[in-house]
């Protein structure tokens, strides 16, 4: 086998079957990381023996294969998507590192890049209160600022509707902010956030009586400003 054709597949091994394809995918995914998952193939070598205490257990083993045509899609996915390309294959390699079976998709406009990952485990990537998948977000940004500067695009981080969801809070927060900062007529300030997500502040309180708002702060450390208005 020539070594292209070897880096096309994966043998591992698991306690069950669906373990040891998890692993091979996860190892060709480390090769090519904006692969399409439901191009590889698997041919189970054996479904392993569970032994009794440990007497006869024998693993499960897979081979994975990635088609010549697919490994080269992922390549050129990952070599001219730019930044887009670049979110999508950082979160698919965070993502598989934390051992989550989901699907990374990135799609971009002109604002912003949405990294969405759907799966049935989805969920293990946000996180209590959102600090897995909001710590995944801030990374791929600072990250975007580092290369791209002020050129770079915000980059947000989805999962099972997570963001319409953190909309709603930082909706919740801002009335919440705003009618205090009437009753007190003191400045207060907001949590760092992404462009997306002070955007969203700002023009949810643009029509309150009463308040103003700015931005204060540099990237990727900006963050919004209620203010007496």
């Amino acid at each position: 086998m020539s070594d292209s054709a070897a880096n096309l597949t994966a043998e591992t091994t698991g306690e069950t079957v669906g373990e040891a394809k998890w692993a091979a995918l996860r190892e060709l995914e480390h090769r090519y990381p904006g692969l399409d998952k439901a191009a590889v193939r698997f041919e189970v070598v054996s479904e392993g023996e569970r032994g009794l205490l440990g007497v006869g257990y024998e693993p499960a083993r897979v081979v994975a294969f990635l088609p010549e045509e697919a490994a080269a899609a992922a390549a050129v996915a990952e070599e001219e998507g730019g930044q887009a390309a670049e979110a999508r294959g950082l979160v698919a390699r965070i993502v598989s590192e934390l051992g989550v079976d989901a699907r990374v998709e990135a799609q971009e406009d002109d604002e912003a890049i949405v990294v969405t990952c759907t799966g049935p485990d989805v969920g293990l990537l946000i996180g209590r209160h959102g600090q897995t998948i909001d710590a995944m977000q801030y990374l791929m940004n600072v990250i975007a600022y580092r290369a791209y500067g002020e050129e770079k695009k915000d980059v947000v981080v989805d999962a099972a509707g997570y963001r319409a969801r953190r909309q709603a809070t930082l909706e919740t927060l801002a009335d919440r902010i705003a009618e205090r900062v009437r009753d007190t007529g003191e400045r207060e300030e907001l949590e760092p956030m992404t462009a997306v997500e002070r955007k969203v502040v700002h023009l949810h309180l643009k029509e309150v009586a009463g308040v103003a708002t700015s931005s204060e702060g540099t990237e990727p450390n900006r963050y919004v400003v209620v203010l007496p208005g």
